[in-house]
């Protein structure tokens, strides 16, 4: 009998299977037992947005929904070796760095980013006030010596950014995104994405910026309700669309976009703060049979908003 043979372009439900594979993403940040943030936060938001975690925990925190009440950082040597064993065995398309609890676990990831230098690192840095001064100080003296030179984008609340790296910043009027932008740039980091700047008329401004230009700017409107964990799912989903190959511009639309469905479908679970619906995708319309098998292989999600969707 004739053996057949089979050129490259022939396909096997292997070669299909990893085709179709989501990106791999990895993220740095602490366990959440409440699911407001952390590593709870993350993996929703980059499954939701089509990636696969590999998921580094770098600490824990005691938190319910009001507030953070204690925060154990990991041993960096721990830190080191459950990201080494991931990267080793999967290509990873892009990096989150969320809180990472000490300046040891930075210096740890800034060494093994840098063995990574060609995929993209987006770094989050939330409101620390819950924290020791002296802790929150030597902590942000290491991420701003180590890590921001290799990161590709830092995001951040607008206060948070402004008072780390502008704080003897003396102009008449705060400062802008791309004030924020310039600090940012004479420290190695390219992109800077701004949150929550005050706007008119009850609204507040969301900026993507370089040290040169304002690249995307959109306002939001304000309302009165407060969220736990919306910058980590909001620079976990841009993190994951990255690396599945959106350019910076679109992976931001499209993850704002993806923040705002879930504030609009937030929910309070305890007697705290709301927190975002980051499923709010998977519950069945009406008219949908929610047995009905999908394929979240097929297609990277797409969180468009209808043209009269409110947007917060």
């Amino acid at each position: 009998m004739a053996q057949a043979h089979t050129s490259p372009t022939d396909t096997t439900p292997e070669s299909d299977a990893v085709d179709s594979a989501p990106a791999c993403v990895m993220s740095f940040n602490a366990s959440d037992p409440s699911g407001a943030g952390g590593l709870s936060a993350d993996i929703l938001a980059m499954a939701s947005a089509g990636g696969h975690v590999l998921a580094v925990v770098t600490g824990a925190y005691a938190r319910d929904t009001a507030e953070i009440l204690d925060h154990f950082a990991f041993d960096d040597d721990a830190v080191s070796a459950q990201a080494r064993a991931a990267l080793e065995d999967m290509p990873v398309s892009a990096i989150k760095v969320g809180f990472v609890g000490s300046p040891e676990n930075v210096s740890a990831i800034a060494e093994m980013a840098s063995d990574y230098a060609d995929v993209p690192l987006v770094a989050y840095m939330p409101n620390l006030s819950w924290w020791e001064e002296d802790q929150i100080d030597s902590y942000l003296d290491a991420f701003r010596e180590l890590l921001l030179p290799q990161t590709t984008l830092l995001t951040g609340n607008h206060s948070t950014l402004w008072r780390w790296l502008l704080p003897d910043w003396s102009g008449d009027k705060n400062p802008s995104a791309r004030d924020i932008a310039k600090a940012a740039g004479e420290l190695g980091v390219p992109y800077t994405l701004v949150t929550g700047i005050p706007a008119a008329e009850q609204f507040i401004e969301i900026v993507l910026a370089t040290p040169q230009s304002i690249l995307y700017s959109e306002k939001f409107e304000h309302f009165d309700a407060i969220f736990a964990g919306a910058g980590d799912t909001l620079s976990a989903a841009l993190t994951a669309l990255l690396a599945n190959g959106h350019d910076l511009q679109s992976a931001t639309t499209e993850a704002l976009t993806y923040l705002d469905q879930s504030l609009n479908a937030g929910f309070q679970p305890g007697m705290g703060h709301l927190i975002p619906d980051r499923m709010f995708w998977a519950q069945a319309d009406d008219g949908v049979d929610p047995s009905t098998p999908s394929d979240p292989l097929n297609s990277t999600p797409s969180f468009d908003i209808p043209p009269n969707g409110t947007k917060h």
